[in-house]
């Protein structure tokens, strides 16, 4: 009895072992058809509108070179404008996109994560026969057995059990391993995502900055070109308003006139070595990303809104402890930057970034002495002439140090690669930069 009982359970198990294999092979179907089809009908609308916004950098070259009237200046912020606008609907296509291929490799892990399951609880069953027959020695079995062919034939349905006990255990060793890469994969979307995200941000700025710059130029040259030629000749007037412009860096404590940063920037130029006007661009960038800088786990936010919460806690949270603790500050009521949210509203990626400079906590340690080293005092990241610094050394290491690297520099602060797909944000650093360099000549005006 016991040599039957014992001679069918190994097919059995081995017959579930496949059926389960062959269940839970990740498997798309009609779904798969359709996703892929939704993919390639957001190429084509996002290469419809890289043609569109080809066509608008052309214009504003063409407009570019005319003589500087105040029909060319309307002209050219209208042309700016719709450049933006056809911009903004680019990182929008183009965060659909992600959202669906993130959708494919949640469900691919969904998947897996349901297959690993299934073939660790046969391998659970497996092991548990295997021991039941561990039980028996197999002078036992083999005097159970009236021949000696039906000793071999028990000897082989046992070898049929360490087989599958084999076969299994390689099969979850596999699917760790691709659970593992599309975990992987997960992260590296996210963080496309966070920075799309980031990117659509920047654009809905410069957006608002050009219909409010042109909505002022009509308002004080009421469209009369004589006004316009008159408000240009008054360089004392305009070097005057320069000066006196807040430059909003968040997290520094106070609100800080154009006039003091160009001061601090030219001074950090002189002691690391890149463009004040670069460096003015980089900030201005970094704190203009609207309400996601320094409006979290400021005093009376919501635990959600807390640093256990918003920073990715192996990198950032036991460092952020550190930094402030070393400053004297509670880091329960330091503000913070938040995370991204995407368009339904849920947390992508981590937040944490530090004052002006927004440095992650993590990244600052590695800057910190440095820039001790250079002001004979403890290293601040809230404070306004050492986020300087740090930026300054980040860039000048990424090839700031002259005017032709400035570009990449940018791009390396914003992602650490020279990513074209996030091109925008070192476009409009050396954009801002140029602005910058005519600002801070102006300034000079007597």
């Amino acid at each position: 009895m016991i040599g039957m009982k014992c001679g069918k359970k190994p097919i059995k198990i081995i017959a579930v072992i496949f059926a389960i294999v062959i269940t839970f092979q990740p498997s798309f179907g009609l779904k798969a058809q359709t996703t892929a089809d939704q993919t390639l009908e957001l190429q084509r609308q996002l290469e419809a509108i890289q043609a569109e916004i080809a066509q608008y950098e052309k214009q504003l070259t063409q407009v570019s070179s005319q003589k500087n009237t105040l029909n060319k200046k309307i002209n050219e912020l209208k042309v700016q404008q719709n450049k933006v606008a056809a911009q903004i609907k680019q990182t929008l296509l183009t965060l659909k996109k992600i959202e669906v291929q993130l959708n494919v490799v949640e469900t691919d892990i969904t998947l897996r994560q349901k297959k690993l399951a299934n073939l660790q609880e046969q391998l659970g069953h497996v092991v548990k026969l295997l021991n039941e027959k561990d039980r028996l020695s197999l002078v036992l079995v083999l005097l159970s057995q009236p021949t000696i062919g039906g000793f071999f034939n028990e000897l082989g349905k046992y070898h049929k059990i360490i087989f599958s006990l084999g076969d299994l255990t390689k099969q979850i060793q596999t699917e760790k391993k691709n659970l593992e890469d599309q975990e992987t994969a997960l992260g590296v979307k996210h963080e496309e995502q966070s920075n799309f995200i980031n990117i659509k941000n920047l654009q809905s700025v410069q957006l608002t900055q050009t219909l409010t710059e042109r909505k002022d130029l009509l308002e004080q040259t009421k469209a009369k070109e004589s006004d316009y030629q008159a408000e240009l000749a008054d360089r004392k007037k305009r070097a005057t308003e320069i000066k006196n412009r807040i430059y909003d860096l968040l997290g520094v404590g106070q609100q800080v006139t154009f006039g003091q940063a160009v001061t601090i920037a030219q001074s950090v130029s002189g002691m690391v070595g890149i463009r004040a006007p670069f460096l003015l661009a980089i900030l201005t960038q970094e704190s203009n990303l609207g309400k996601n800088v320094g409006t979290c786990n400021r005093p009376g936010d919501p635990p959600e809104k807390g640093w256990r919460v918003i920073m990715k806690p192996e990198r950032d949270q036991e460092r952020f402890v550190t930094i402030t603790s070393e400053l004297n500050k509670n880091p329960d009521i330091t503000p913070v930057s938040c995370p991204m949210k995407d368009s339904k509203g849920k947390q992508v990626g981590w937040g944490g970034a530090m004052g002006p400079a927004q440095f992650i906590p993590s990244t600052w340690l590695g800057y910190r002495s440095k820039v001790t080293a250079i002001t004979g005092k403890s290293a601040n990241p809230w404070d306004i002439r050492d986020a300087f610094i740090a930026a300054a050394i980040k860039l000048k290491a990424d090839g700031a140090g002259s005017q032709s690297g400035e570009w990449a520099a940018a791009m390396k602060y914003f992602s650490g690669s020279t990513n074209i797909r996030y091109r925008f944000y070192g476009d409009n650093v050396v954009a801002t930069a140029k602005k910058y360099e005519q600002d801070i000549a102006d300034l000079t005006v007597k």
